[in-house]
């Protein structure tokens, strides 16, 4: 077994589902005999859009609010670049906002 690490990413809501199975699909939220756990909470993601971004929601220079999810998972050390990869793909953002860290787990 390798380092097991958190993978937490927000993702608007409407995204989440597809987000979900690419990251699954590519080694993350395996538990045991399980695949693609995960554990998901709603909330409002906040941002504005700078000079030189091309937001998929949004306007430069305008503060938005959207409807997100935050999805937290884990994902061992050797699958994390293939998830990160995964959830690039799938994200809708320009700029996905996650971030991954090692945890000490039960393993």
């Amino acid at each position: 077994m390798s380092q097991l690490h958190a993978l937490v990413v927000y993702v608007p809501a409407s995204h989440s589902e597809g987000l979900l199975a690419a990251i699954g699909d590519a080694g993350a939220g395996r538990i045991g005999d399980y695949s693609h756990c995960s554990f998901t909470t709603p909330g409002t993601g906040r941002f504005t859009p700078l000079r030189g971004a091309q937001p998929f929601i949004g306007m430069v220079g305008q503060g938005e609010t959207v409807p997100e999810i935050r999805v937290e998972c884990v994902v061992e050390a050797d699958m994390l670049d293939a998830v990160v990869r995964a959830l690039r793909a799938a994200h809708p953002y320009e700029e996905p906002a996650f971030m991954t860290w090692p945890v000490n787990g039960w393993r």
